[in-house]
């Protein structure tokens, strides 16, 4: 738009404003930007006094960087200040509509930038694909740029190798609820870039919930304050039903697909295996609530009864299985409840991954010995052909012999050694499987020697 006399001739709504007034149409998230490192909030283990990313700033050398964090800790306020640290050029694209033709663009624009270096940033790097990824690299490898690319997912997954070998990573984390606190108490009392000095009320427990309701995203606790004076309106005081109105159906952070997602799978599982109903019923509830399917909790708890409960308590996997079919039945919300009894009687259950480790065992036989044969006498032999081959004979029928048990017989493949799998752990059911196990095997010995 034209700019003259410090009047803009058009503005949204073809409205002429003052360049003051055009200020006060950017969103208070993008106005309470940092400026320096002592005005950013949280990332201690990074901008703290002689951490890494503080001296790289301190400094001003330029290095390529990878920033992985949640949405709203900072990343493109510190890849400006690297850049402002530095006198660097800054260009800012993001993956979600830039392309190649972009970043050639911006290598046009550092190379007519001779006299200072130029950082480029790229938003939402894991966007991506791998081609558009190695598109820049030349002009990294020369110099020509230095690339800083922010991205919320695992680096190591998301981006490509080369990429990464040319880039330092450093992760961020969300915010605590004192840090988002601290920045919401500023944008208050911020009569330049805030809401205006004391024009606004509201009391700290107020402030509080709103900056749990942010959960970790500075960008998000500013917008949730924007908006609640927005409703406060000419009154000037942020009510309590203010901010009920706008933190209600709010979610906390979890990504599908995300590391976020298979973290917190990770810990309810071993919150589980780990014998603790409470910690896994919060995993339980923290993926419920931020909108995992429970189908998939449910696919999950059957894996826990069958690999850390096993034969210890045969009864976890039939009631992780009822608490599937009750989720089909009911679905959500009261079919989650079948889902938190499971996750809670497998939590309190005896614990075993003997089946677990036997089966492991015995598929790693199978891979590296090939296909064994049968052994003659346990072959079936249902035509004249098979009987005459020797199939079926010698085979001693179990339920025929004392106990139902045949003594020194040998069911592996002849060329296998003697294998013993199945190690039953002292808890539980499985402690009785255990010791009727060991002595079939320990009778079974004794007649391999007598035979000899």
């Amino acid at each position: 738009m034209d700019d003259v006399d410090g009047v803009d001739t058009a503005g949204p709504g073809n409205v002429t404003m003052s360049a003051a007034q055009r200020d006060d149409w950017r969103p208070l998230a993008d106005r309470m930007r940092p400026r320096s490192i002592d005005e950013v909030v949280g990332q201690s283990q990074l901008l703290g006094r002689d951490k890494s990313l503080s001296r790289l700033i301190d400094a001003r050398p330029l290095h390529s960087a990878i920033l992985w964090g949640p949405p709203g800790t900072g990343k493109t306020t510190i890849a400006r200040l690297i850049a402002n640290g530095a006198g660097a050029h800054f260009i800012a694209l993001s993956a979600v509509m830039a392309g190649v033709k972009d970043i050639r663009s911006a290598v046009a624009e550092a190379s007519a930038q001779a006299d200072s270096p130029t950082v480029l940033f790229l938003d939402e790097v894991h966007r991506f694909n791998k081609a558009q990824q190695d598109a820049f690299l030349p002009w990294v490898e020369d110099g020509t740029l230095t690339f800083v690319g922010a991205t919320t997912e695992n680096p190591s997954f998301a981006l490509n190798n080369a990429l990464l070998s040319r880039a330092r990573v450093y992760v961020l984390k969300p915010l605590g609820v004192s840090d988002i606190e601290e920045l919401l108490a500023r944008a208050l009392t911020d009569d330049t870039r805030g809401l205006g000095g004391d024009r606004l009320q509201v009391d700290d427990a107020e402030l509080k919930r709103l900056a749990v309701a942010a959960d970790g995203d500075a960008r998000r606790a500013l917008n949730l304050l924007e908006l609640a004076a927005g409703l406060a309106g000419e009154q000037g005081s942020i009510t309590a039903a203010i901010i009920d109105d706008v933190i209600a159906g709010g979610v906390r952070r979890f990504d599908r697909q995300g590391d976020d997602f298979y973290d917190q799978i990770s810990v309810l599982h071993k919150a589980v295996r780990g014998s603790d109903p409470d910690a896994a019923l919060y995993w339980l509830a923290r993926m419920l609530d931020g909108g995992c399917d429970p189908r998939y909790i449910a696919r999950r708890v059957l894996r826990m009864a069958s690999e850390d409960i096993g034969n210890a308590d045969p009864r976890a996997l039939r009631i992780a299985l009822d608490a599937c079919e009750v989720y089909e039945r009911l679905g959500s919300p009261e079919g989650e409840l079948a889902i938190a009894q499971a996750v809670v009687f497998l939590a309190c259950a005896a614990k075993s991954n003997a089946v677990y480790q036997a089966f492991n065992q015995a598929t790693a036989d199978v891979q590296e010995g090939g296909s064994l044969a049968v052994p003659l006498r346990f072959r079936n032999a249902p035509t004249r052909l098979a009987k005459e081959l020797g199939h079926g004979k010698g085979y001693r029928y179990a339920h025929n012999e004392a106990d139902g048990f045949v003594d020194g017989e040998r069911y592996l493949p002849d060329e296998l050694p003697d294998r013993e799998y199945y190690q039953p752990a002292p808890r539980g059911l499985e402690q009785a499987i255990g010791e009727k196990l060991a002595a079939l095997r320990e009778r079974n010995k004794a007649a391999r020697q007598s035979s000899k």
